[in-house]
């Protein structure tokens, strides 16, 4: 049997370790909203924005920075990224206005973009089918651990220092990440292909399109002339894209790639969990500091039970993806977070954390045994010249179910908590709840910070069962298409030689030729 990349577990050290900027980037974010709505001035519309800009420009360039990746050098791609969104993250710290931080936000998705697609695309490289999922698994375990330390970290520097003081830690980790890609990563490609500008024009409008339609649905109402432009355009522009994409000689994106019933029904389920999740997390840090009163550093210890609980099944989905099926584990890791979103839907206004604690243990369960299957399936079903565009597919059913999320289910919060409140409550009160509670304080009405406290808790409610729907839509996706694949061939042994890496034999399906830079 042909022998594995030697290097191939400090490798995956490195592209956790890159990948950690991300994803703690995101979970102080969340930590920081009240933050950012009593500092900043930004209202309810400002705060989806800030989240929105990043997720727009990410899912807009997603599958062009795959593509250049594969094309160009996907170690190439992962440094490019980190710079950007080091740099980005410098700028963030000097933002003065709700305006600038949503245009830097954009800047750090130019970086993710490249980034995250290049993560993935090196794993598939350097572990082999019999391994993959194990290196996945422990992936997840690891940004679980940095999600778990972000937050605490991002809120002991809200208590002392100012919001922009939580972008402060993605400089180091960027720098470290980028030092240690150079030193550790091998330089990887796909096969020389000719530049598909349209094709990458067209998906980057078209996504952009679809996103901000949903935003601008939330903010103006379906039928505001803005909204029906942005969905006009995102059908236009991915149809045209779809269509070129099958009659070039050399596409960006294989269309072909969605007929295999594994890439398809692991991409599917992936948006509608990532859709039933977005926008509930969301909900859930302003519950913990506005209903609950925790300040951020206790908001982000909150979170500790789901991120320990989600590191734990991770090794239980590998053995139950082995042992049960790839179907089994994805479906019933699905329904595990159905039913925590449901005991999180039953909570009531006099209910503390030990419900919502209950809630989060019982949805990391349920992320924890689904994920690495449904990734390790995504990735195994990649033709090996198609890796990093194909991570990058990944990625974008990801951010898309993310984006959507957050702005159909923020509006359906919006929405619920508004409706919740008596009509006497009026003004900016029934906007959000932060704006209520900051007209309670300013005028010591107490009626008014019960009222909408009361009302939050209705709208979280509300929105969890969607939630539900979400997870149990997708465990049945899961169960009707995914299929067990035979045995798969071993993968091109990864040789050292003098000044480099270089490969031997002939490669199998999921596994990407490296050739030395």
């Amino acid at each position: 049997m042909p022998s594995p990349h030697p290097r191939r577990w400090l490798i995956l050290g490195v592209l956790c370790l890159s990948l950690l900027v991300v994803v703690i980037d995101n979970m102080v974010l969340n930590i920081a909203i009240p933050s950012l709505i009593r500092d900043l001035g930004a209202s309810a519309a400002e705060i989806q924005w800030i989240i929105d800009s990043y997720i727009l420009v990410f899912a807009g360039l997603l599958l062009t920075a795959g593509s250049l990746s594969d094309r160009h050098g996907r170690r190439r791609g992962l440094v490019f990224g980190l710079v950007l969104f080091g740099g980005a993250s410098v700028l963030a710290t000097l933002c003065q206005t709700p305006g600038q931080l949503i245009a830097v936000r954009g800047l750090m998705g130019v970086g993710a973009a490249f980034l995250m697609p290049g993560t993935l695309s090196i794993l598939t490289t350097v572990f082999d089918e019999s391994e993959r999922k194990k290196a996945i698994a422990i992936w997840s375990s690891v940004l679980m651990l940095g999600a778990l330390g972000g937050p605490t970290v991002g809120g002991l520097l809200l208590q002392h220092f100012w919001w922009g003081a939580v972008f402060l830690m993605n400089i180091p980790i960027a720098v470290l990440g980028v030092i240690a890609a150079l030193a550790v990563i091998p330089e990887s490609r796909g096969p020389a292909t000719r530049p598909d500008p349209l094709g990458a024009l067209l998906s980057t409008v078209g996504m952009a399109a679809l996103v901000w339609g949903v935003i601008a649905s939330a903010d103006a109402g379906w039928s505001a002339p803005r909204t029906v432009a942005g969905f006009a355009v995102a059908v236009v522009a991915l149809t045209a894209f779809g269509l070129w994409e099958r009659r070039v000689a050399e596409p960006m994106l294989p269309i072909s790639l969605f007929r295999d019933r594994n890439f398809g029904g692991a991409s599917l389920s992936i948006v509608l969990l990532s859709f039933s999740a977005g926008g509930v997390m969301l909900a859930l840090t302003q519950y913990l500091q506005f209903v609950l009163g925790y300040g951020p550093m206790r908001a982000g210890l909150a979170f500790i039970p789901m991120l320990l609980t989600v590191t734990a099944f991770n090794g239980i989905g590998v053995v139950a993806d082995k042992r049960l099926g790839t179907r089994v584990a994805i479906a019933t890791g699905l329904l595990l977070m159905a039913a925590g979103f449901a005991v999180l839907a039953s909570i009531g206004p006099a209910d503390g954390y030990l419900k919502l604690v209950t809630a989060l243990v019982v949805i990391g369960a349920g992320s924890g045994t689904a994920g690495p299957a449904a990734y390790g399936t995504l990735l195994a079903a990649l033709p090996p010249e198609r890796v990093g565009v194909g991570s990058a597919v990944n990625d974008t059913v990801q951010q898309v179910g993310a984006a959507l999320s957050v702005a159909v289910l923020g509006s359906v919060l919006t929405a619920a908590y508004s409706s919740a409140l008596p009509a006497d409550v009026t003004g900016p009160a029934r906007r959000s709840i932060g704006d209520a509670l900051n007209a309670a304080a300013a005028t010591g009405d107490g009626r008014l910070a019960d009222l909408a406290r009361t009302a939050f808790v209705e709208a979280l409610s509300t929105t969890a069962w969607v939630g539900v729907a979400g997870g149990v839509a997708a465990a049945v996706v899961a169960a009707t298409m995914l299929r067990t694949r035979p045995a798969p061939v071993d993968p091109a042994p990864v040789e050292p030689v003098a000044g480099g890496v270089a490969l031997t034999g002939v490669p199998r399906a999921g596994d990407l030729p490296d050739r030395r830079e």
